[in-house]
């Protein structure tokens, strides 16, 4: 399986205005050979952003100006399909894109977050860094977008609900009415253990919960407390249903335009600032369920094996197995095991 990372046939470029959280490291006064605008759906305060924004810091300081990229945090430019046409259509030239958001372009990008089929971390950035990253990364090429090498932490996802009900197993999931991102395979899941999955933009997420539109949503605890979902949601059952990451994405034509020297300065920094982000997130989920907890929130731990079995007898993962066919399929049970 071939291993691809942005090189001279990279993005494209141009357009849209809106506050910037981030630029390089130069005046901004001094105008760059290339600028490019990255957008991304998580809050200032979020690891994500935070390690986004010292990466294009670093490539401007590096690139001594010459390429200068903006981070446009917290939906600035759009949700997240919106930014993803705009990546498409040269509107940006860079996108954080929710891989589950990305698999409405590159199916394949929902792979690593079929349900239930991480246990743990290692197995995660040992698929990743490995054979799986590999399949979703070749996938990402053929859409005429390109991806950095190393995917970044999302989160192993968890199950938040209003004080109306409180999540203990798969019996609770019945008639449960959840936002979930606008993709197939967590409304795929969430059907196939008896909820009503609604898609809706991670934006109006919060008002969707606070006005009762939805019962509850499913995210890692990190966009719970940056989202501040604790102020409209009571539990959360810690659920590990599914993880999922960030690709960092480009527009073909803009990167192509990159002399050598500056798509290396861009790779390595972004790549690198992927690893911080990861052991960033992991701290902070450590402690985030004590902060939560003195928010309001209550926490409970369901056993994933009903989930798993109940997913079974659905037919969620013979489905998903026929959707991303038996040579992607393999790949990801190298690192879960059997999952069918």
């Amino acid at each position: 399986m071939k291993t691809t990372t942005i090189t001279r046939r990279g993005l494209l470029g141009a357009a849209s205005a809106a506050w910037a959280t981030t630029i390089f490291g130069k005046p901004a006064q001094a105008a760059a050979e290339f600028d490019f605008k990255l957008g991304v759906n998580t809050p200032e305060t979020h690891p994500l952003t935070i390690r986004l924004t010292e990466a294009a810091k670093a490539i401007g300081a590096q690139s001594s100006g010459r390429l200068n990229v903006t981070v446009f945090a917290n939906s600035q430019l759009g949700g997240d399909p919106e930014m993803l046409s705009q990546l498409r259509a040269g509107g940006i030239e860079l996108l954080a894109a929710p891989s589950l958001t990305l698999s409405t372009l590159v199916p394949l990008s929902g792979l690593p977050s079929v349900g239930f089929a991480f246990g743990s971390y290692d197995q995660v950035w040992a698929a990743m860094d490995g054979g799986v990253g590999d399949v979703v990364r070749e996938a990402i090429g053929k859409t005429g977008l390109v991806s950095m090498k190393k995917i970044w932490d999302n989160g192993f996802r968890q199950i938040t609900s209003s004080s109306s009900r409180q999540l203990t197993s798969v019996e609770d999931l019945k008639g449960f009415k959840i936002r979930v991102p606008v993709t197939a395979l967590l409304t795929s899941l969430f059907s196939g253990l008896g909820a009503l999955p609604s898609s809706i933009s991670y934006s109006e997420l919060y008002s969707a919960l606070q006005t009762h539109i939805i019962e509850g949503q499913e995210n890692p605890l990190a966009q719970v407390s940056t989202g501040k979902l604790y102020e409209v949601q009571k539990y959360c059952a810690l659920s590990n249903h599914c993880w999922s990451g960030y690709w960092i994405v480009g527009n073909r034509r803009a990167l192509s335009a990159l002399p050598p020297d500056l798509l290396e300065i861009i790779n390595s920094h972004f790549d690198a600032a992927a690893i911080k982000e990861r052991a960033d997130l992991l701290e902070m989920e450590r402690s985030l369920q004590a902060e939560l907890t003195g928010k309001g929130m209550t926490f409970n731990k369901p056993d994933p094996v009903q989930f798993r079995a109940a997913l079974v007898k659905a037919g969620f993962y013979a489905q998903w197995q026929k959707t991303y066919g038996a040579e992607a399929w393999a790949a990801l049970e190298k690192y879960t095991g059997r999952l069918t």
